[in-house]
């Protein structure tokens, strides 16, 4: 691919400003050379203002989402895509949240450009298990873990049963609930369903992959490893 044309696949801007950016010199290798744009370097050589590359199409991020944002590029307010570097949003193709989280549910979100890896975790036949932290508004009861394990409870304005989830108690008003699908506003709903309501959400984990010491508000992209241990 022409190095006018892969840059701005990666956001650097459109081509024309892609182009400039060749001629005042800002495009160079790992020493420092000025590149021009009908040279041929590999990826990881190429540097623009000293800074390597973004990495090639591929791309999968995991980000530790605060509350207060919306998953959305189109939306008012605040967006998830205003704590990448603003070009992850003009890539080609586009990166992609792989599901949501709601405006006030904070924790692990990922992010991909490749349709098939998206479609390969969020696809009921992975059944990636999904671990969130709640924090509820009353007591539980006592007998939440077995109706949610049960694969019969229904919520509201639907007629077909959730498929088992699994309930731990972490003290009387919070709970960590392992799900495997990805409904509407499961968890809160799930709660609601038994007269409960969710003050707080978090979400720890998507199949083997947590979010370790990542801090809010921070991404750090995936490797192959990373994306073995989603899916182990």
């Amino acid at each position: 691919m022409k190095l006018v044309k892969l840059l701005a696949n990666l956001g650097y801007g459109s081509r024309k400003q892609v182009a400039w950016m060749f001629r005042e010199g800002r495009i160079t290798d790992a020493d420092g050379e000025v590149l021009y744009a009908d040279d041929r370097v590999a990826h990881a050589a190429i540097r623009v203002d000293g800074e390597p590359l973004d990495p090639p199409q591929g791309l999968t991020l995991l980000l530790h989402k605060p509350t207060g944002y919306t998953c959305s590029t189109k939306d008012t307010g605040r967006l998830v895509y205003d704590l990448l570097p603003p070009r992850f949003r003009l890539r080609a193709p586009v990166l992609s949240t792989v599901g949501r989280l709601d405006r006030e549910t904070s924790g692990l979100l990922l992010f991909t450009d490749d349709g098939q890896l998206l479609h390969r975790i969020i696809s009921p036949k992975a059944a990636l298990p999904k671990v969130y932290e709640a924090t509820l508004a009353q007591p539980l009861r006592g007998d939440e873990a077995a109706l949610f394990a049960s694969g019969t409870l229904v919520l509201e304005s639907e007629t077909t049963p959730l498929l088992p989830a699994a309930l731990e108690v972490v003290d009387p008003t919070h709970a960590r609930l392992t799900i495997v699908e990805g409904r509407y506003h499961q968890v809160r709903r799930m709660f609601a369903a038994i007269g409960n309501h969710v003050v707080a959400l978090h979400r720890s984990r998507i199949g083997g992959l947590s979010l370790g010491d990542l801090p809010e508000g921070q991404w750090r992209p995936l490797d192959a490893t990373d994306l073995t241990t989603l899916f182990g």
